[in-house]
């Protein structure tokens, strides 16, 4: 499975708008400030998560994005297969259980891969927003993030990229 950086930005942009959940339609420059994306990739992205009714948009001097369904109700696997397709290391479940059958000498390997894929499928399908937000960073929570300050902004200095762990596949595209 490998998560690109638009996936990336997709869950960190909803990790946004679940965090704010109460406040109503949030800029995507306010997105963007807060976790130091892009706006215009991020533009593209929310506009995705509109089309498949995920998020919705709200016009007016109040407008910009909220989540259309409650976070405990948008599980992180929604997100993922939209911007990144299947979680397989090497295509969908369907497409490893034809390599399974098909090739029978690497049929050990392609099981190991399911299994895996599976594994991911399983933690993905029953992790929602909800839980990401209630889980909290380390040792701090974010009950209310309105006021946040970055403080690398005014400096001119670029925030560090998240440190994710090797399913970030920068750059790539869809398997």
């Amino acid at each position: 499975m490998k998560v690109s950086q638009k996936g990336l930005y997709a869950l960190l942009a909803m990790m946004v708008l679940t965090r704010r959940y109460t406040q109503g339609a949030i800029r995507i420059r306010d997105i963007a400030y807060e976790e130091n994306l892009p706006e215009k990739f991020l533009e593209l992205i929310l506009l995705e998560l509109k089309n498949a009714r995920i998020v919705e948009s709200v016009r007016g001097a109040k407008g910009g994005y909220r989540l259309r369904r409650a976070p405990s109700q948008i599980r992180l696997s929604e997100i993922i297969r939209l911007m990144d397709g299947p979680l397989a290391p090497f295509g969908d479940a369907d497409e490893l259980r034809t390599l399974i059958d098909r090739e029978a000498h690497h049929s050990a390997l392609y099981r190991v891969f399911l299994e895996v894929r599976d594994a991911a499928a399983r933690i993905l399908e029953n992790t929602t927003l909800a839980d990401l937000i209630s889980r909290g960073p380390a040792g701090d929570s974010h009950p209310n993030m309105i006021g946040r300050k970055s403080g690398n902004r005014k400096s001119g200095k670029k925030k560090a990229e998240p440190n994710v762990l090797p399913i970030l596949a920068e750059g790539e595209g869809h398997d």
